[in-house]
């Protein structure tokens, strides 16, 4: 898949959702989520919570966290890369819902929480 990052091609891996039928929640709690300050170039530390109901197909693990740690080394605003990350995996494994906080550590004396949400839209009749 294109990683809307702009940078190489960077492979999100799937596999077949063994309950495609049923609505289901995937809940992930990734700690140790590190990228830079595009302003000071200094790491800015979060824990992410991706959560979402699969539809045919599932995030494979550690595929994604390979994808998270190549952000160790981008420079980018919370918003812009919680939002980033959000668009990449919906074009992964096109979920019926996918939700994603990210909770980024005390910088300047403000913590900064970032939550963005995908609904798969309803096909028309």
């Amino acid at each position: 898949m294109k990683n809307t990052k702009n940078k190489e091609i960077m492979a999100i891996e799937t596999f077949p959702n063994p309950f495609p039928g049923r609505d289901y929640t995937i809940e992930m709690e990734c700690p140790e989520f590190t990228c830079l300050c595009p302003k000071t170039g200094q790491p800015d530390f979060a824990t992410l919570h991706i959560s979402y109901i699969p539809d045919k197909i599932c995030i494979e693990l550690k595929s994604l966290k390979i994808y998270l740690t190549s952000y160790r080394n981008e420079g980018g605003f919370h918003e812009k890369v919680i939002n980033i990350i959000l668009d990449d995996l919906v074009s992964a494994c096109k979920p019926r819902y996918m939700k994603i906080v990210g909770d980024f550590n005390v910088r300047g004396g403000i913590y900064t929480t970032v939550t963005v949400e995908h609904f798969k839209s309803k096909k028309k009749k």
